[in-house]
């Protein structure tokens, strides 16, 4: 198996390409500040799974790096919520894009505790 076919892995990575290009649609002055920050909170959801999934034969790396992948999912959340507060009209999809997002974080919650129960390394 690979992390490729894991659920939360495929949903972040599709996440992550809708969400970097609903960021380039920030004005010009955000692209760099907050649009960026979205980028790369969203781009460690999907980077922390996958190299968590490398470091799977240590079930404690393994965890830790899903629970960081949970965090930058609550942070993209974070900064989607700002953004719909800053420009409500600009990006009407953000607000669906939060509600997918704390979705996935249910489901990586889901998935520590798979891990933690029964994993074995």
């Amino acid at each position: 198996m690979s992390y490729l076919k894991l659920d939360i892995y495929t949903i972040a990575f599709d996440l992550f390409i809708e969400t970097h290009q609903l960021s380039l649609k920030l004005p010009k002055y955000e692209l760099y500040e907050l649009g960026s920050q979205l980028r790369k909170s969203a781009d460690s959801v999907v980077t922390n799974i996958a190299e968590g999934y490398g470091r799977k034969s240590y079930k404690g790396d393994f965890i830790r790096f899903l629970i960081y992948s949970q965090a930058s999912c609550d942070e993209t959340v974070s900064h989607l919520s700002k953004i719909i507060r800053l420009y409500p009209d600009l990006i009407p999809d953000l607000k669906v894009k939060t509600e997918q997002y704390q979705l996935l974080g249910g489901k990586i919650n889901n998935f520590i505790k798979y891990v933690q129960l029964s994993w074995r390394t």
